[in-house]
């Protein structure tokens, strides 16, 4: 497994090894030692997730105000441009994003650490994405920014499709809008 560094510190890219033959590929999707072999703590994950979309749905920007997750994220089927953004309060990166294609050709993932807003959208016709989480869901806490926050300036490839969003999503605030109470704290 490689871990990349992305413009954001501690959101990482994971390229695993790939093993293909004629009958199809393994590839292994998870181990806490990648992480420790490049000085990080491991993640403890709680909860795993998988959601199937299909072209143009917009999921995100979501987060949660107490018990802030973790996750560790990845598209078992098809593509998906996948965003998170720094909404840890007093953080020097506070507002930025980084975005990453993952499908299901390369097996890349995405490492967003607690204190990240979490969104994607789909390309391919369908896709399944699957995801670990460091905390437990909390309906109590759950909240977001606006995918298309002008003060975010992310670049989604949509190809001028209208993204399909959830009635929740469409009413999310900007990050302008969100108060301090709304946001996680930066732990240095």
């Amino acid at each position: 497994m490689k871990l990349i560094e992305t413009a954001l510190p501690g959101v990482l890219i994971l390229e695993p090894q790939v093993h293909g033959d004629a009958r199809g590929f393994f590839v292994e999707t998870y181990r806490a030692s990648w992480f420790e072999a490049h000085g990080l703590t491991a993640p403890v994950f709680v909860q795993d997730n998988q959601s199937r979309s299909r072209r143009g749905v917009l999921r995100g920007l979501h987060y949660q105000t107490v018990n802030p997750q973790g996750k560790l994220v990845r598209c078992a089927r098809g593509a998906v441009f996948d965003v998170a953004v720094d909404v840890r309060r007093g953080s020097p990166h506070f507002g930025q994003s980084v975005g990453v294609v993952l499908d299901d050709e390369s097996h890349r993932q995405l490492w967003i650490p607690p204190g990240f807003a979490h969104g994607f959208c789909v390309l391919s016709d369908v896709a399944d994405f699957a995801y670990k989480c460091t905390s437990y869901y909390d309906p109590a806490s759950d909240t977001g920014i606006r995918w298309n926050d002008p003060a975010l300036g992310i670049d989604w490839p949509l190809e001028d499709i209208e993204p399909l969003l959830s009635a929740k999503d469409q009413l999310l605030p900007l990050l302008a809008g969100q108060a301090d109470d709304k946001l996680t704290v930066y732990g240095g």
